[in-house]
This record gives structure tokens, sequence and C-alpha cells, in this order.
């Protein structure tokens, strides 16, 4: 009998867009496929601890506590219609955000902390505490230890400018690690840890999947990739496009790099087994060819985008557009995504043999959209 394949959620970084990851939680959860692994950057390194530091039964309800917290306004504005409506009250919100903090996560500093003669001059216009709080309140730190499923949170060290993971494998995890993943300057300072500074890990990578790939097991496995930046979108046509598009491009774009790696490796394994065939058998131990046959990870790999499609009604600050009628639209996007992708034929149909299987059911046109 073959080994029972394990669930590993990957959740990029992004703000105040990190709802569309709860979303599609929700619905993975709903349908059985409860993580034993989840990684993490920034906003998905929080949404990682909150599943990963809760018991099963609790943590669509945690995950919906924390983003109704960190959220502003309403829910729902059935007289606020179209697109252009919806922009104009997001942008109002995000403005209200760059000079209010929101509520739970973070808020401004007090004007004296920039005074020249203060003893110990701001590295960051926001301060952080609130969050700290929040996690310590929604996250069982102690069950998250001891019996959650795997946590591993990206951050990037301030004076070597290196990757780092913090790891529940390895080490015990606390509000601190989460913090530090979700550190990113100006506005938040980074994170002291062990005498070390950290600052956010989508500095360097806004996605953790190269390292989940480098530290898979034989097991088969299947990786739900949850982002919340899209890599394609149409060309910008002015100058607040312009901010969007790169905006994505910058945070989205190591996705598809590390998929199109393994893709890769898979491929050199795969003309190693062929080559292995025409070549005699005094040189089926030569080391090379050894080492080509094991560049690829040794197990069975499913791997799922769930890619967020930008909204009509989303800008460049939809990552800091903190209104819960926004939130809300993230998270039924997830949930909706997640559904289209478990439903689908060729999911159903999947085979669960070896190599490397790459879906992407969610490649429609921008939502709203006529087809």
């Amino acid at each position: 009998m073959g080994k029972s394949e394990h669930t590993i959620l990957v959740l990029q970084g992004g703000g105040a867009l990190g709802a569309y990851q709860a979303g599609a939680y929700e619905k993975l959860s709903e349908r059985g496929k409860e993580p034993a692994w989840v990684a993490g950057i920034s906003i998905g390194a929080t949404n990682a601890a909150i599943i990963c530091g809760n018991p099963p039964e609790r943590r669509a309800e945690r995950l919906r506590k924390f983003w109704h917290r960190v959220t502003l306004g309403p829910s729902c504005l059935p007289w606020l219609q179209g697109a252009k409506a919806r922009a104009a009250y997001g942008e109002m919100v995000a403005d209200t955000v760059v000079f209010s903090g929101t509520p739970g996560f973070f808020r401004p500093r007090l004007p004296a902390a920039y005074l020249p003669f203060g003893a110990e001059p701001p590295l960051s216009y926001y301060d952080t505490t609130p969050l700290r709080r929040t996690l310590e309140d929604l996250v069982d730190f102690d069950y998250l230890n001891a019996s959650g499923p795997r946590l591993s949170i990206g951050a990037v060290d301030l004076e070597t400018a290196n990757f780092t993971y913090f790891d529940s494998a390895r080490m015990r995890i606390g509000p601190e690690h989460i913090m530090a993943s979700g550190a990113l300057p100006p506005g938040f300072a980074p994170v002291e840890i062990e005498g070390r500074q950290y600052w956010d890990g989508g500095l360097v990578s806004n996605t953790p999947l190269q390292f989940v790939m480098d530290n898979l097991g034989a097991d088969p496995v299947c990786i739900f990739q949850v982002d919340v930046f899209s890599a394609r979108g149409e060309a910008p046509k002015n100058l607040v496009e312009v901010a969007l598009r790169e905006k994505d491009i910058r945070y989205s774009s190591r996705t598809r790099l590390t998929t199109d790696r393994y893709r890769q490796l898979h491929d050199i394994h795969a003309a190693a087994e062929r080559l292995a065939e025409k070549l005699p058998e005094g040189m089926q131990g030569d080391p090379d060819l050894a080492y080509l046959r094991g560049l690829r990870p040794a197990a069975p790999i499913t791997l799922v985008h769930l890619i967020h499609r930008k909204e009509q009604f989303e800008s460049q600050a939809k990552d800091y557009e903190f209104s819960r009628l926004s939130m809300q639209a993230h998270w039924n996007a997830g949930a909706a995504d997640t559904l289209r992708s478990l439903d689908h034929a060729a999911w159903k149909t999947r085979g669960k043999g070896g190599g490397l299987q790459v879906f992407d059911f969610c490649t429609f046109p921008e939502k709203g959209a006529a087809a």
C-alpha cells in the first residue's frame, strides 16, 4: 500500500491581501485537507501561525477573528456600487491606515519619537506592539510547538542580508518570530532575536516555496501555493497602474521562478534516467550520473497554484487597504478559487505517481470582466 499524501500550505506575503489565504484555508479544511506543514512569509507567516497554533476545529474561527480585528469599517455597503466607487472607498481607507494605523496590528509612532535629542531614534514609522498582543491572544504557542503542524517562517538578517527560516521542527517558535517575518521597512522596525535583527522575508523572497521543496522527505506531498500577487497582468496604461503592476511583479515573480526551476530539475532527472538505460553496466555507478539522478526531490509532488487575481476596485494601495469590505471580498475570492480547483475535472482525475505535477485552475480573465 502506498504512503498517504501530506498536505502542505505555502503562503506569500501581502499585507491586507492575506485574507485571500484565510478563505483558501477555510475551504481546504472543509474538504478535509488539513496541512501537516505550513510555511509563510510576512502576513503569510501570521496566517500560518494562527493555523498551526490552534486545533483544527478552531483554526478558521481564529483566522476570522484576526481579520475582523485588524480591518476597518463595515463588511457590507450596499449603496456603494461600481468599481470606481469601490476604488475611491478603498483609497480613503488606505489613507486612514497610513495616518492612523489599524487596530490589533500597528499604530503610528508619536511625533516626539522623531526629535533629534531622543535617546533611541526610531527605525520605523509604526509601532507593532498591538500585533504582539493579537498573536498572544489568538495563537496557542504551547500547542503550536508541541502538537501543531510544522511551521516555517522566513525572515532576513538585517546585517548579512541572508535569508533565515525559523522552523518549529528545529526550534521553539514565539510571537517575535512571526513579527520578524513581517517587519517590512521602513514601516516596521526590525525584530531582535537572540542578538540578531531581522526584517521581512519578502525583501529577499516573498514565497517560502523553495525552502519547502528543498526540505521534503520521500513521502508524497500536495503543496497548495497560495499567492496574493499575480505574476501575470496587463500592461499599465497610466502611472497608477504602473505602481500596481510594479508591485505585483516585485512580490510575485519568485513563485514562477521556483516552479520553473523544479520542473527543470525533474526534466534533468528524467533525461539522466534515459541516459542510464543507454550506458553500459560498468558506467551505471558513475558519480556524475548519480548526481544528475539526485537533483530532484525524492518525493512525488503535486503543486497547486491558488493565485489572487486583481479585483477591479484594487489600486497600488491594495496591500495596506485594510477595509473590512475588501477583506471579505478577498476572503471570498480565496474560498471560491479553492473550490474551483478542488472541483475541477483535471484535479479529480489526477494521477498520484512519481515526479512533479503542477496545476493552476484559476487562469481566468480579470474578475468582473467579460470572458
